[in-house]
């Protein structure tokens, strides 16, 4: 019995290593990758940012392009559990566009590197990158848009937010936050400036849009 606990306890501190490792390396590769662009970058660079050899990276990831689809998926599983969070069924449609505006835009403040990889490989109008037509990617950019044309449809439905085709207000909706985080300093740029639009203003922008 103590020798199981002991394999158990070795176990998994042998996985929480292994998990830092793994998430070391993605945000190395993140943050040379938002800088550099795909085909800029070596393994060699992420691999000396994170402190560790180019051969212990493949113990971790298959090779560069899976590296680079990692950071898509970590982020995207991130971003999913937020957008679902803020979507709650029960929650006041009109004040929920406001609360996804938000979430959506911290989170590209939060991970800056990760916000310019997504708005140069990725977009509002989906994922043309031949490198992140990975199943659950694909997956997770048709239920962000879903989750928001049924926002539009309870909030249609209760009189708060404007008519139209649901899909296509998404569409819509998802357009201006992307067109404000493409110039937002916080995500796009290195150097320490204010917002070139107040965040108060994108709300009104938004209010003005879809809400009744």
């Amino acid at each position: 019995m103590n020798n199981l606990t002991t394999q158990g306890r070795r176990e998994e501190r042998r996985q929480r290593h292994h998990d830092l490792s793994r998430a070391q390396l993605l945000d190395a590769a993140e943050e040379v990758f938002g800088r550099k662009g795909f085909h800029e970058t070596t393994l060699r660079e992420i691999a000396e940012l994170a402190e560790f050899s180019v051969g212990s990276v493949y113990s971790f990831f298959e090779s560069k392009d899976d590296l680079f689809r990692s950071i898509f998926l970590r982020r995207g599983d991130q971003f999913m559990t937020a957008m679902r969070a803020v979507l709650e069924p029960s929650g006041d449609p009109a004040e929920q566009l406001h609360t996804l505006v938000d979430m959506e835009v911290g989170f590209f403040r939060d991970h800056p590197h990760f916000g310019r990889l997504y708005l140069r490989y990725a977009s509002s109008t989906g994922i043309s990158d031949e490198r992140l037509a990975d199943t659950a990617i694909a997956a997770n950019y048709t239920e962000s848009m879903g989750l928001q044309a049924v926002l539009f449809e309870r909030g249609q439905a209760l009189g708060e937010l404007r008519e139209g085709d649901p899909a296509v207000l998404a569409r819509l909706f998802s357009g201006l936050v992307s067109a404000y985080q493409a110039a937002d300093p916080a995500v796009v740029s290195d150097a320490a400036e204010g917002e070139r639009l107040p965040l108060d203003d994108l709300h009104e922008i938004m209010s003005g849009a879809f809400v009744r």
